[in-house]
């Protein structure tokens, strides 16, 4: 470097000589462009946190600013007359501190006012302050982000392409990243959402259908093409059809929050489509909108929650608050790690470095009472004025820890009990994350459901017959009670699930025993090798008819079990239809057909039959309460005839001893009795239902089966054989008690009991 470049890097970085000398600290990027005019702003009021438009001292109308920003030594608020990056800058220097809250009031500021926040103070990563005015920062509270991230050398706090890499975070980079990135909206939140209906579905009668946004609309062929890919594209009459004709009570949908796409993603051409990379916790993300971009989107994001709502469909969002787009020591600084990096995330001991807990690079330090106040306000924002219902928290044990561990008496999980909004909503814990003791499933506290992925891995291993035994099915059938019965805690604390977002389709689940990720870029690197797949003897797509069937049967036994199961069952979107990845099973950057839902394949004979079963066995769980049970089964007979309320039979017809839960078997019965379902109706009545038994068998070939004698049933008829290929109506026939039938191979056959179990 040239003397005349150390003297300005040295001029550029006097903030540091307020802390202890470190090496390779403190040199500058590039010269900056004069300072923009300033803009005068009243003093305003510290709460509430983000941009509010409202009406001012003597009626005058503007917005007022407020940014927690502790540590910081000034704050500048940045407001931009036009989109792009020719847009002309003016700054207004926020001289009020409040409790560490920098705020102002600026007359004339209206919705659609596009701004963002400069600011100040020490450059010394070292001890894990990385401020620096020479970076735009988005605003946490933004209730709406026009623009893309697209990460250009500018938008980075350090210099990136520093030639000693191991301390670039330490360099700091003056160039201006204001033309590079993105820029907060004024909003007018106007909408008091008094004329919207809440489904309000209890959890046990939920049926959730996990999609993404883009992906369930972007090649719908009955949504309008400006729609398709958008929240007015989900809003569609073609695509609430498509969900109400299948019976689902609730959309679970991949993140809607403003995210980031990943350096080495654009870098590779690709973009980050699942979106597990958020930037702001009150935005819709923009990209999904129809409408525009400059607020229109929060309109139309509250459109489609209300047209949800008519059709009686819940609406619950994938949330991501373990981490941030920012990444690491050598990720961007796109807002909290230039407003504080000490007080967002967790550091550790060299505070150069993040505590990642996620693998994404940083933690957020939830532990933090303005950190846990920007989650809970966010979660609170969208349900009162965006009106959601519920959140499915990724990596939720993250959020869960105190200060190292995982704490179940952690901040976050106690003002979510206390809260009078939050603690009301549908709240799903994704419960593990990828730090020490991270994995905790059962052991969330009442309120919360959880993902279940020890359902997911029974269910699998039983169809592809690799289960050891039966007991681990048995307790996943019906309810999971050895991780969920304490506490208060219900049956449907678990949320079951055979595939989600992130692995194979249900289709390639049985077509593919090796994952094929090879368009990710990352030599096939990426992506769970624990799979439990079976391709049914040939890897991938095939034209051997009988593979093709066997794949058939193969999913609908996954998918009747799902729905025959005690919990609450999520569908992941295409599944009822055959959906496939082409084997990826990580298709978290390709934002095109592997992901898209090709919706012809409804109209293919090969699989509308799938769709017509899924929409009868959720119909059938609907008109059915012994299937959504709302207490744990007891196992215990309540009358003197010695029936229990759950019941599990052998091949032979005879009840389970002790020994046979741990035999090698293939076979499994399990009687459901509609007379012994706890609780009562809405009047106070008691809740009365048929009885089932269902035969579930694993085995290649076809196996008898002893029909359980008196007094179990007096008949049984067959309500679903999953041998058959069509499954519009139920197939039919009936049996006596104690008759042996042969079960097909690799088949379940549900039966009603007909009497003497009362109706």
């Amino acid at each position: 470097m040239s003397s005349a470049a150390e003297q300005e890097a040295t001029a550029g970085n006097q903030a540091a000589e307020d802390g202890p000398a470190r090496p390779a600290v403190l040199v500058n990027g590039a010269r900056r462009a004069a300072p923009p005019p300033a803009v005068p702003a009243w003093p305003g009021t510290p709460v509430p946190l983000g941009a509010r438009f409202r009406t001012g001292p003597d009626g005058m109308a503007g917005t007022n600013f407020a940014l927690w920003a502790g540590g910081a030594e000034a704050v500048e608020l940045c407001l931009f007359d036009e989109p792009g990056p020719g847009g002309r800058e003016s700054r207004v220097r926020l001289t009020e501190l409040t409790h560490e809250i920098w705020h102002g009031f600026v007359p004339g500021v209206r919705p659609g006012q596009r701004y963002g926040y400069r600011v100040h103070g020490r450059w010394d990563p070292w001890t894990g302050a990385r401020w620096n005015p020479a970076k735009l920062l988005l605003d946490p509270y933004a209730r709406a982000v026009d623009g893309d991230f697209a990460l250009p050398a500018e938008v980075y706090g350090h210099v990136r392409d520093w030639p000693e890499q191991h301390v670039a975070d330490t360099v700091r980079d003056d160039r201006d990243s204001a033309p590079y990135v993105p820029k907060g909206v004024v909003v007018h939140d106007d909408d008091d959402w008094s004329d919207d209906r809440r489904p309000k579905t209890p959890w046990a009668d939920s049926v959730i259908y996990e999609l993404h946004v883009r992906g369930f609309t972007k090649l719908h062929p009955d949504i309008p093409p400006e729609l398709r890919g958008t929240y007015a594209g989900l809003a569609h009459p073609a695509a609430i059809e498509h969900l109400t004709q299948l019976g689902v009570t609730a959309v679970e949908l991949l993140p809607v929050h403003q995210f980031a796409h990943e350096s080495h993603l654009l870098e590779r051409g690709l973009k980050n489509y699942w979106g597990y990379n958020s930037i702001g916790y009150f935005a819709p993300h923009a990209a999904y909108a129809a409408s525009g971009t400059t607020g229109e989107q929060v309109g139309e994001f509250k459109r489609m929650v209300r047209a949800l709502h008519a059709a009686g469909i819940e609406v619950i969002l994938d949330v991501v608050y373990n981490h941030t787009a920012e990444a690491g020591e050598l990720g961007p600084t796109l807002s909290l790690k230039g407003i504080d990096n000490r007080g967002y995330y967790r550091l550790q001991p060299d505070a150069r470095r993040y505590a990642d807990y996620t693998g994404c690079g940083n933690t957020l330090h939830v532990v933090q009472p303005h950190v846990l106040r920007l989650i809970t306000d966010s979660l609170r924002y969208w349900v009162t004025e965006m009106g959601v219902d519920g959140f499915r928290f990724d990596l939720a044990a993250a959020l869960a820890r105190s200060m190292h561990d995982v704490d179940m008496l952690s901040p976050f999980l106690a003002v979510i009990a206390q809260d009078p909004v939050l603690r009301r909503v549908k709240l799903i814990a994704e419960p593990w994350d990828v730090g020490s003791g991270g994995y905790q499933v059962g052991a969330f506290p009442p309120l919360w459901t959880e993902w279940n992925d020890r359902y997911r891995n029974a269910v699998r291993d039983f169809w592809r017959h690799a289960l050891p035994d039966v007991r681990e099915m048995g307790y996943r059938l019906s309810g999971s009670s050895d991780l969920y019965a304490w506490g208060g805690r219900r049956p449907y604390a678990s949320v079951n699930f055979v595939t989600a977002h992130d692995g194979f389709t249900l289709r390639d689940l049985v077509s593919y025993e090796r994952k094929h990720n090879e368009a990710n870029g990352e030599g096939n690197r990426d992506g769970t090798d624990d799979n439990r797949s079976w391709n049914c003897g040939t890897e991938g797509e095939t034209d051997d008819e009988g593979v093709r069937a066997l794949r058939r049967r193969q999913l609908r036994n996954l998918l009747t079990t799902l729905l025959l199961s005690t919990g609450v069952p999520m569908l992941v979107a295409g599944d009822e239809f055959g959906r496939t990845q082409g084997g990826s099973n990580n298709a978290y950057c390709q934002d095109n057909e592997i992901s898209w839902l090709d919706w012809s394949l409804l109209d293919d004979p090969d699989w509308r039959p799938l769709f017509e079963l899924t929409s009868r066995l959720i119909a059938l769980r609907h008109r059915h309460p012994v299937l959504r049970r709302r207490a744990f089964f007891s196992g215990r007979a309540h009358s003197a005839d010695g029936l229990r309320d759950l019941a599990w039979f052998t091949a032979r017809g005879t009840e389970m001893a002790e020994r046979d839960w741990y035999a090698p078997a293939a076979t499994l019965g399990m009687f459901l009795s509609g007379r012994d379902i706890p609780g009562r109706d809405e009047r106070g009545a008691p809740i009365a239902d048929d009885s089932f038994l269902a035969v579930l068998h694993a085995g290649e070939h076809s196996a008898a089966f002893v029909l359980p004698a008196e007094p179990w049933a007096e008949r049984y008829e067959v309500v679903v054989d999953t041998s058959e290929e069509a499954q519009a109506e139920a197939p039919g026939g009936s049996y006596p008690a104690g008759t042996g039938i042969t079960v097909p191979g690799r088949s379940v056959l549900l039966l009603r009991v007909v009497g003497p179990t009362p109706r």
